[in-house]
């Protein structure tokens, strides 16, 4: 079994996928969760974009995805959001997410740092990117796997 696989249990993917869910109620913006060995050759933050055009991040209507990229192998993560987002947040914006993210996996607790993390996201999108009520879920709730 590759580390991907052992990175979280079926359980722990669940309490994740439920977090994308609830944080999602509360604002139009998309988040998703990829996991894979290794960025490669590229940095963390290169492959996480990457990654969010291969996963059709960049096709909602008001350019608000946002993606959790995991490195298993690399012991690395990057937080990348669509353009939509990035023209109305300040430069900062992702840093209290990526601190709690990165508390937990410090300890070894990388579904709660996911879970707390994409939790965070949501609050945050809130301001910006407030649930509408002809707001309709664009993209898979499901985490992403790759190489």
């Amino acid at each position: 079994m590759s580390k991907v696989e052992d990175f979280l249990s079926q359980k722990e993917e669940q309490e994740i996928i439920n977090a994308i869910r609830e944080a999602e109620r509360n604002t139009s913006g998309e988040v998703r969760v990829h996991i894979e060995k290794t960025a490669g050759s590229s940095s963390h933050y290169e492959r996480a974009i990457e990654v969010f055009g291969q996963l059709k991040m960049n096709n909602t209507k008001l350019g608000n995805g946002v993606l959790i990229y995991v490195a298993v192998e690399d012991r690395a993560f990057a937080i990348c959001g669509d353009k939509g987002i990035n023209k109305v947040v300040p430069d900062n914006f992702w840093n209290s997410t990526k601190d709690i993210i990165a508390g937990h996996f410090k300890n070894g607790k990388f579904k709660q740092g996911l879970v707390e993390g994409i939790l965070m996201a949501g609050e945050q999108l809130k301001k910006h990117f407030p649930w509408q009520t002809d707001d309709v879920n664009e993209l898979p709730d499901e985490i992403s796997k790759g190489r």
